[in-house]
Formats: C-alpha cells, structure tokens, sequence
C-alpha cells in the first residue's frame, strides 16, 4: 500500500490531497524549486572542479613559458 504525501504547516501533517488547488500548485513550486536548487549546486560543484584544473593547467603552461624566456636571456648574454 502506497503512503499517501503529506506536508507539514506548523506541526501539524496535512494530507498533500487535502490541500487546495492553491496550496496544491504551491507545493509543486516548492518541490521543483528544490529539485532544480540541488541540480544547480551539482552543477557548481562541477565547474569549481573543471576551474581548478584549468587554473593549475594555466600557472603551470605560465611557468613553462617563464622557463623559456629565462633561458632565451641566459643564451643571449654568454
């Protein structure tokens, strides 16, 4: 048998069904809402992700040519 949704409005569960048609599509606001906020911080946490490996790729690529130049000027000056 299938628990029926209920919510909870000021410490008292209310039967989703028992609701009204307002309270009803106010619910399923919410419910998105939560669902689409969870998503957004899962997508967050992938670009973080995705930004430090770009941000370490870049300052090492910037050593790199560092490195470069520096030896360049070592050759010219002997």
């Amino acid at each position: 048998m299938a628990k029926e949704n209920v919510v909870f409005i000021d410490d008292k569960e209310i039967k989703v069904s028992e609701l009204s048609d307002q309270q009803q599509y106010l619910h399923s606001q919410l419910l998105d809402l939560r669902s689409k906020e969870a998503s957004l911080k899962f997508q967050l946490d992938q670009v973080a992700a995705s930004m430090s490996v770009f941000q370490k790729a870049f300052v090492e690529a910037s050593k790199e040519v560092a490195e470069e130049v520096l030896e360049e000027e070592t050759k010219e000056v002997n």
